[in-house]
């Protein structure tokens, strides 16, 4: 079960933003497109970010604390799942406050 450690903190980041969503109906996953322009290019630059820091030795990642699912350049699944969850959380809480600001 250690090996989805990682993976149970982003289930748990999630768990704690999405309920966001439908609660005060903020709007961020009903518009898909503009979340995904939001996401990408934040995903993008981290990804190459990572993958320098690994191939200089400077970052690495415990195997036995994540799935073992690696894309090359020896960057695990778990990785770039928080490149996406980290700032879908972040986006909910923005506008789940903007929201309750606005009332």
């Amino acid at each position: 079960m250690r090996h989805f450690a990682y993976l149970f903190v982003l289930a748990g980041c999630l768990g704690g933003a999405l309920w966001l969503e439908p609660v005060l109906r903020v709007g961020v996953l009903r518009q898909w497109r503009r979340l995904l322009l939001t996401l990408l290019p934040v995903m993008i630059v981290f990804v190459l970010w990572d993958l320098a820091a690994i191939a200089a030795g400077h970052w690495t990642f415990d195997p036995a604390q994540t799935t073992g699912v690696l894309f090359p350049g020896g960057l695990p699944l778990d990785e770039v799942l928080f490149f996406a969850v980290v700032p879908i959380c972040a986006i909910l809480g923005f506008e789940a406050v903007r929201k309750v600001l606005k009332r």
